[in-house]
């Protein structure tokens, strides 16, 4: 296509939102007017069953659930006066509680303020809550926030040192919208340890964000933790971050949550035009399908230019692959649906996977999310007429240029300036593309079995260990993997068992082992 061609096309396909300065252009992805009039009528389905969705209808059939994350930037759009009061009432306590914490009025025990926050959780009650953190947090915020994400012991000991001068001023949030998820109740009972290592009421530092009468609402209820804060049955976790899940530990950090639902409302209000051009989720949702056949056979690669924006392509890698990847479709057919997401930032990604993007194996298309504001004031110039941002800008539109030039596709997002208000419409954005992406392809995108499926087998393997250590404990002599096997009456599973036993075995948990550790058929293993 030539230059005067290309720029026709540019202007034609350019989507601009004036109240939140935001553009998105499609121009790039070379999807031509057959393919959008194809598509038209699946798009119509999308619209409306989106309608659906939003005024109550059970989107999320698995499970029997609403799906209504959008309620909670409107909740006038909530189907009952009673959702809709809960909402607002939510927002309004959170704000009160951040303001009551800010001024001292709540303070710890033994210090005038709490200066930091241990936030506590996994998945849509860790991603969300760390972008937003990245992105928007002051330089100096009244409490500094510290994640614990993983069960990974040493994580916790990482984060626990840094805060062991200030424990006694530390507040910690447990996200867990069941109450019962493994990695986030490890992590409150290894923090809790810390407290009670320090002499110090747990309960006073604790805050509860979870589903009403769960098991860590009971808990907190019956200690007595300094707050409760409610996560709702309709909305998933990985669309909770405008929820309490992502609203109490940004108010906390000084972050106007006011701001960040007023811009996700903007774009909520954006993206319900029924009319694919005025529709910027439906440009994406039209993008994905065009890039990857609607089979998902190509990466979608999240490129911000801002280092603030890091960890958008790390949340979007949930909000897109849980939702998306799935093996059956609404009607129960075999799908193996998906879209692989990852990215880093620029410039850092020109000085590494750039190359194979524009050279290599071409099974991908790229979304650059620009930035138009440089810093807070003015630049001074590094060269005659040349700042450091106009390089980051130059970088940006050159690496575009040299990828659609080797017919590699690519979208590009632009918001003014990383702020609440914006952080807030590219959460609802991107929210809004995979409900219409979920629809265009038949799929459930609010629900997520094969992460229960591996719960449960992780929750298999532990059985497994106790049987296994049941029988060490029982018998005096070292026995094989095969006698270990035999005796816990899992004759299928002797590589668990020698992974059980190792792992045992590395931790000084009382194992021993005997022989070759490389060769697990000729060892011995005992609990002396």
């Amino acid at each position: 296509m030539d230059a005067t061609a290309l720029w026709q096309r540019y202007q034609e396909w350019l989507y601009f939102h004036e109240g939140l300065g935001f553009y998105l252009d499609v121009s790039r992805m070379r999807f031509d007017d057959t393919f959008v009039k194809k598509l038209q009528p699946k798009f119509e389905k999308a619209f409306a069953d989106m309608a659906e969705l939003e005024k109550g209808a059970i989107a999320n059939p698995d499970e029997n659930r609403m799906v209504g994350h959008y309620w909670l930037r409107n909740p006038d759009l909530a189907p009952t006066p009673e959702l809709t009061q809960e909402i607002v009432s939510t927002i309004e306590q959170i704000e009160i509680f951040a303001e009551k914490i800010h001024t001292g009025a709540i303070h710890p025990p033994k210090a005038p303020r709490f200066t930091d926050i241990i936030s506590i959780g996994i998945g849509g009650s860790a991603l969300g809550p760390e972008f937003v953190a990245q992105a928007l947090a002051p330089d100096f915020p009244p409490l500094a926030i510290h994640f614990i994400d993983n069960t990974d012991p040493a994580g916790f000991d990482r984060v626990l040192t840094q805060v062991r001068n200030r424990l006694a001023s530390t507040l910690v949030l447990v996200i867990s919208k069941s109450g019962s998820t493994p990695e986030p109740r490890n992590g409150m009972l290894e923090v809790k340890k810390a407290y009670t290592g320090q002499n110090l009421d747990f309960a006073n530092y604790a805050i509860a964000i979870t589903m009403p009468d769960s098991n860590l609402d009971k808990v907190a209820k019956s200690e007595g933790w300094l707050a409760r804060f409610p996560m709702f049955d309709w909305v998933g976790g990985r669309t909770s971050e405008m929820s309490a899940v992502g609203l109490v530990p940004a108010a906390l950090q000084g972050i106007n949550i006011r701001e960040m639902l007023e811009g996700a409302k903007q774009m909520d209000d954006a993206t319900r035009v029924p009319e694919l051009k005025n529709n910027p989720a439906a440009l994406l949702a039209l993008s994905w399908y065009y890039a990857g056949n609607g089979r998902g056979e190509k990466d979608m690669v999240i490129l911000p230019y801002k280092d603030s924006l890091l960890l958008f392509s790390r949340y979007l890698q949930q909000l897109v692959m849980e939702s998306l990847g799935k093996e059956k479709d609404l009607d129960g057919n075999i799908v193996h649906q998906g879209i692989a997401v990852y990215g880093n930032k620029g410039s850092t990604d020109q000085h590494a996977y750039v190359q194979q993007l524009r050279e290599g194996v071409p099974n991908f298309f790229a979304t650059f999310i620009e930035v138009l504001e440089d810093r807070k004031g003015s630049s001074f110039e590094i060269e005659p007429g040349i700042t450091s941002g106009d390089y980051l800008s130059g970088f940006l539109q050159g690496t575009r240029q040299a990828l659609y030039e080797n017919h590699r596709d690519s979208i590009t997002v632009t918001i003014p300036q990383v702020s609440p208000r914006t952080v807030g419409a590219l959460i609802a954005l991107y929210e809004r593309a995979v409900g219409l992406y979920a629809s265009l392809i038949n799929v459930n995108a609010y629900h997520q079995p094969g992460v229960e499926a591996g719960k449960k087998a992780a929750a298999a393997i532990l059985e497994l260990q106790k049987k296994v250590v049941e029988v060490l404990q029982t018998t005096k002599t070292p026995l094989s993997l095969e006698e270990i096997a035999q005796k816990a009456g899992a004759s299928e599973q002797i590589e668990c068992i020698y992974t059980i036993v190792r792992h045992l075995y590395a931790n000084q948990r009382g194992v021993v082992l005997q022989g070759n550790l490389g060769q697990p058929s000729n060892l011995k293993v005992s609990i002396p």
